[in-house]
């Protein structure tokens, strides 16, 4: 892929993130408090959610019709955040987009390499996400001698955007311990909650873990490296108060309710209706 011949992006312009629904809000409500200046475009695709269930070609082909869609709305930077698109969308096609980009997996793995202290490493996340082993080849990247244990957690997700993730309730508790039993015995001090759509129930994941369990949150990590990437690109807004347009694929009608759960005080903003099956992708 060549790069698409655009003038170089400017400070004002707008950060771009996408995922295959909601959960990446909270990683936009981690750049509102981050980068109070900055304007944000969100798009969620909770027209063709879950990505996480889907074949990596059609994963891919969602993605590129989700970045096709910011980059028309003159974005400076990209976030997928997106657990299951970070793992599977090919480095060769982000290298070359006009603009930074960044997804959730490297960030995550930094952080997990510097929280660990016994480099005994969980990695929870959508089939999509763990199947690729993502997770598992960055952190050895930075650590070889890690000893990862990942676990799929498919309920999870479709749990939080019905509503079940408050820290009391029973259905999410009794199917997280399920999920977390293998890692538990594998004796692990650091947890990535590999979906942005986690962050939600991680007072539950917390408490099954145990306070010795450090739980790493992509979308506050990736947040974090798209200020120092902003920053050392020259394109940090630093003054001003920051907007955010939110862009979905299916009925704005939910929007309201579940954007509340996943941005909490920065939830409010205009959201349209889109259709990504405009974008003709290679």
């Amino acid at each position: 892929m060549e790069k698409p011949s655009k003038p170089a992006p400017q400070r004002g312009a707008p950060i771009g993130v996408f995922d295959s629904g909601l959960g990446g809000l909270t990683a936009v409500r981690e750049l509102r408090r981050l980068l109070p200046g900055e304007n944000i475009i969100y798009f969620g695709d909770t027209g063709r959610v879950p990505y996480g269930t889907r074949g990596a070609d059609i994963i891919v082909r969602y993605a590129k019709q989700d970045i096709a869609f910011l980059l028309e709305q003159n974005v400076k930077y990209i976030m997928a955040a997106c657990g299951t698109v970070s793992s599977t969308l090919p480095k060769a096609f982000t290298d070359a987009l006009p603009v930074p980009y960044t997804g959730v997996v490297q960030s995550a793995a930094e952080a997990a390499v510097r929280a660990t202290q016994t480099g005994r490493i969980g990695v929870i996340g959508t089939p999509a996400t763990v199947q690729s082993g993502s997770y598992q080849t960055a952190i050895t990247a930075l650590l070889p001698t890690a000893h990862i244990t990942a676990t799929a957690c498919p309920l999870f997700v479709p749990l939080v955007e019905n509503g079940y993730f408050n820290a009391d309730n029973a259905v999410t508790r009794m199917v997280a311990h399920d999920y977390l039993r293998g890692i538990q015995a594998a004796g692990v001090d650091t947890l990535i909650l590999g979906c942005t759509h986690y962050p939600l129930i991680a007072p539950i994941l917390a408490d099954l873990m145990g306070a010795d369990v450090a739980l790493i949150d992509p979308g506050r990590e990736t947040a974090r490296a798209a200020r120092r990437a902003l920053s050392a690109a020259g394109l940090l807004r630093e003054s001003g108060s920051g907007t955010a347009q939110y862009y979905v694929s299916d009925s704005t009608e939910s929007f309201a309710r579940l954007s509340e759960w996943f941005l909490g005080e920065y939830a409010g903003g205009p959201v349209t209706r889109i259709s990504v099956d405009a974008y003709h992708v290679e």
